[in-house]
């Protein structure tokens, strides 16, 4: 669902009055309807002198969320639709894949959480690179931090290509770097905004390099949302809880596997914790902590929270070199 700006077009009582208003209560796409008290809009609405107006654009916005409700599944339906929708994409680190039952779960939102100098951006290249090459899909990399790095691709694909002749490996490279896709973005309503841009491409099949696309990776979601988070204003929570609703519908209505990096902060007695909260921790699917000793390369990752791993479970994995 888009920003209320894209809906103007098609819906003229969305206009700049209408999403002034909804501005002053943290209200910027449809979304944001959702975590908020419809009845409390409504009530202020009708305190303004255009009340008859905001409450006809009210009505459309909430027309417009109850025409993207899924129709009901049973228990039969939504079990087809996991075994054959809803398939594993392996890492590539076999550690990683045994501990997760095969990989990471299309339709699910996955976080690798870790201090700095874990080895969280090297992971996602290297995931990056493995599913390019074996699973022949394409791969969307967001890049908060300009941690994407062509040359380190291509020393991971050096380092797993068995071949020794020149020319094959130099394909090889070439076909896995042409099913990445980076894009830079710093904030987040750029992300918000790339988001929508993605989910009407896949609805309606309009570019190529999102015809076949199996993973999308941000590295890293709390790049962007620590920066509005803070002070008595909900509205950087919304945006963030808004962010976190479009990142599991893109996966589970266009199989996806996404995967997003957090870094740590400091919990109670100084024991580390992955960032952004309460309000964020409920969302992704899947939460993994990644660490390695200094100058080591083998990382651990132990399991956070999943559908159906125990949390504590870990395994070991050695990481190429270059990790960040």
């Amino acid at each position: 669902m888009p920003p209320l700006e894209k809906l103007e077009p098609e819906f003229p009582i969305i206009d700049a009055d209408f999403r002034r208003f909804c501005a002053s209560l943290g209200i910027f796409s449809v979304e944001d309807f959702l975590v908020h008290d419809v009845s409390k809009v409504v009530a202020l609405a009708e305190s303004k002198a255009t009340s008859k107006v905001l409450k006809e654009g009210i009505a459309q916005i909430l027309s417009i969320i109850d025409g993207q409700h899924q129709p009901w599944l049973n228990g039969v339906d939504l079990l087809n639709n996991t075994t054959q929708n809803k398939h594993f994409l392996p890492t590539g680190c076999e550690g990683i894949d045994m501990l997760l039952g095969g990989g990471m779960r299309e339709g699910q939102l996955t976080e690798i959480a870790g201090p700095s100098s874990s080895g969280k951006t090297q992971l996602c290249l290297y995931v990056a690179s493995h599913v390019a090459d074996k699973h022949m899909g394409g791969v969307l990399f967001l890049d908060t931090c300009n941690s994407f790095s062509p040359r380190r691709i291509a020393c991971i694909v050096s380092q797993f290509s068995n071949s020794s002749i020149r020319e094959v490996k130099e394909l090889r490279l070439k076909r896995i770097m042409s099913g990445i896709f980076s894009q830079s973005i710093y904030d987040i309503f750029a992300l918000l905004d790339v988001l929508h841009q993605l989910e009407f491409k896949l609805n309606h099949k309009v570019t190529s390099e999102t015809a076949n696309v199996c993973l999308l990776i941000i590295d890293s979601i709390s790049s962007l949302i620590t920066p509005i988070l803070g002070g008595n204003s909900s509205q950087g929570r919304l945006m963030m809880v808004s962010a976190g609703y479009v990142l599991k519908k893109l996966a589970n209505e266009h199989n996806l596997a996404v995967l997003v990096t957090n870094h740590m902060v400091g919990g109670e007695g100084g024991i580390l914790k992955p960032a952004l909260g309460e309000s964020w921790k409920s969302i992704p699917h899947v939460r993994l902590l990644l660490s390695r000793d200094q100058g080591s390369r083998l990382c651990n990752i132990s399991v956070l929270k999943h559908t159906s791993v125990a949390s504590g479970r870990a395994a070991e994995f050695l990481i190429t070199d270059g990790a960040a």
